[in-house]
């Protein structure tokens, strides 16, 4: 097994809604089984910052490198949506600082030790030990995925 890259974070971008881009927001839902007839009308407009951030001063941006993470569709290139205001609960994707270095992993309590688990089969999870220098950002809640 390769031993995890701690460097799965390549910028942070703070969540600042100056100028406001309003696309169309379609009100019917898309069916992604068979295609049933659909009301093509916009019921609003919608703004990403609306849809994305709940809490705009806690709020960053984060484009990914590396693999760790694609079992849970976080891909190098992604941008994540990371809010510093959420609490670490157990199972969350987080991005944290760990010994100098910024990564984003799945946080597991096993009291008293928190792990940080990759989800590729490839990677090691991180043990965190009391001396290491860790500590959580913030918490995943979006991953901006280009499918292109």
């Amino acid at each position: 097994m390769r031993a995890t890259p701690i460097t799965d974070v390549d910028f942070f971008t703070k969540s600042v809604a100056t100028t406001r881009l309003r696309i169309p927001f379609y009100g019917s839902l898309i069916q992604a089984g068979f295609p049933s007839p659909a009301e093509n009308y916009v019921e609003r407009v919608c703004d990403l910052n609306d849809l994305c951030v709940s809490n705009q001063e806690a709020t960053y941006f984060v484009r990914v490198i590396g693999d760790s993470m694609i079992g849970d569709r976080i891909e190098p290139g992604d941008v994540l949506v990371v809010d510093s205001s959420r609490e670490a609960i157990d199972g969350r994707i987080a991005v944290v600082w760990f010994n100098g270095e910024y990564t984003v992993k799945r946080i597991r309590q096993a009291h008293p030790l928190v792990i940080l688990e990759p989800s590729n089969p490839n990677y090691d999870p991180i043990y965190v030990q009391p001396d290491d220098d860790f500590r959580v950002f913030g918490i995943v809640t979006f991953v901006i995925h280009k499918t292109i």
